[in-house]
């Protein structure tokens, strides 16, 4: 499918309303709402905690929210299209700017201790994920977009609710939180696509090397209404929900910190070496390549399409580094210098035909997805299901960032009443996501906290035993005291 798959296949009133959006999103910055925080008990607590911190009051408080991606699992960094929604759980941050270059960050958890640095001489460690250097991503992020050298301190005591590790991208929100922090401390202005973009960039300072999913539903997101994200160029489109049914969100209580293992940077680096293998395979300029989705594009052709040329042109054997030197015609020098990451230079073989397989597939299911939730057929619930279903069998079996605990939960979901039950997120722990009818609600949420929570033999850590039905909420805001 094209970039210009929605429009195609839009009505002139559709088309106009896209438009509309994009240019919408291409200028409104996030939203700012006065409160009476007395009225607000999160917010209160978090005042009084901040005062008995920093001895001041906050003079505004930032929030973001982490998201659940219902569908197109490790696809953004491809290029394609995934449909996320916000979720009512986020990151929290009371924000006081002062006069000194320090920068206080102090966190509403014990465990997660306080951390204070210059303003004007940010580094991150990229060999510790540690909490404070997410936020430090952000705020990087910002000082470097606007090339900025003297900036004011701030006070920040942050509060989350999301779990952690859990795949409901606390990470990002927290990148996001703190890129929106910076901003309204400097009194700058940017739209909610440039902040998207920019906290994008700015978390691979962490080394992770994600795409910008989690950061572009952190800022573009709406209440009741999940989003179609799409990039190259960024933009999100409305994708309304069937009504008879609730997406549950339940925790496997596997964590799986993406920025301390290698497993996501290797699936990224497999990805881009297949873009470049079919590349050169199609006498396209490889070097150029850098994702599957612009090996579609350059090709011009369907993804049932690209999914047999994939079939055709890469064997379903590992690849050894030697091997895809010698189908670039490259040296290995040359291979780890240019093309594979720091932490990916060292990996012996590379599976190159199931990861492709899985990004064609799981990127034309999206489509699917949209076009039956728009559609709204007698058996849209069922139908939503299968592609959810398929694609967990795609995640577990081509791109294998599933892990037992998340097979068993998913297959807890479905024989509770779920017509379709996924991992989401990067995987290899953390969540699934269930769609379950309406009437059934109430049933299945008794019977898998039975089966998984209380039955396992495993010992869950009760705060970690999350089980919840979710509805899309809405994006990053600064809440000012009325």
């Amino acid at each position: 499918m094209s970039r210009d798959y929605l429009g195609s296949l839009a009505s002139p009133v559709e088309t106009a309303e896209i438009k509309k959006n994009e240019r919408n999103m291409a200028t409104e910055g996030p939203a700012v709402r006065r409160v009476q925080v007395a009225e607000h008990p999160r917010l209160l607590k978090l005042k009084e905690m901040f005062n008995s911190k920093f001895g001041s009051v906050p003079k505004f408080y930032v929030r973001a929210p982490g998201r659940v991606n219902i569908i197109g699992e490790h696809i953004d960094y491809c290029g394609y299209s995934v449909l996320p929604m916000a979720v009512e759980q986020d990151m929290l941050i009371a924000v006081e700017p002062v006069k000194t270059h320090v920068l206080q960050l102090a966190n509403t958890n014990p465990l997660y201790p306080d951390f204070s640095t210059s303003a004007n001489n940010i580094q991150i460690d990229k060999t510790k994920p540690l909490w404070h250097n997410y936020f430090l991503c952000g705020f990087k992020g910002i000082q470097e977009h606007f090339g900025l050298s003297d900036l004011t301190g701030m006070n920040c005591l942050v509060d989350g609710n999301i779990p952690p590790s859990s795949g409901l991208s606390s990470s990002s929100a927290l990148v996001c939180c703190a890129g929106l922090v910076t901003l309204t401390v400097l009194g700058m202005n940017l739209s909610k696509v440039e902040l998207a973009e920019i906290c994008t960039k700015s978390e691979h300072y962490i080394g992770t090397e994600g795409g910008g999913m989690d950061q572009s539903i952190s800022f573009l997101a709406e209440e009741g209404t999940a989003k179609l994200i799409e990039f190259s160029p960024l933009r999100a489109t409305d994708v309304k929900l069937p009504s008879g049914a609730v997406f549950v969100i339940a925790n496997s209580c596997v964590e799986m910190n993406k920025a301390a293992t290698s497993h996501f940077n290797i699936r990224v680096m497999e990805c881009r070496l297949a873009a470049k293998l079919l590349a050169k395979h199609k006498c396209l300029p490889w070097e150029e390549v850098l994702r599957l989705e612009e090996v579609q594009a350059k090709l011009e052709v369907s993804l049932e399409e690209m999914l047999l040329i994939t079939e055709g042109t890469l064997h379903s054997e590992p690849y050894s580094p030697e091997e895809i030197c010698r189908c670039l015609g490259i040296s290995l020098q040359e291979l780890k210098t240019q093309i594979l990451s720091p932490n990916t230079q060292d990996v012996l073989t590379f599976k190159l035909y199931q990861r492709a397989k899985h990004v064609y597939s799981e990127a034309a299911r999206v489509l699917q997805f949209k076009k039956i939730c728009e559609e709204t057929p007698d058996n849209t619930v069922q139908l939503l299901g299968e592609l959810m279903n398929q694609s967990h069998m795609s995640c577990r079996d081509m791109y294998e960032c599933s892990c037992p605990e998340l097979d068993q939960l998913v297959d807890i979901c479905r024989k509770f009443g779920a017509q379709g039950s996924r991992l989401t997120g990067a995987g290899w722990g953390g969540c699934t996501v269930s769609i379950v009818p309406a009437d059934k609600l109430s049933s299945f949420l008794a019977n898998v906290h039975e089966a998984y929570y209380q039955r396992s033999n495993r010992s869950l850590v009760p705060e970690k035993q999350s089980l919840f039905a979710t509805k899309p909420g809405g994006g990053a805001l600064v809440f000012l005291e009325a």
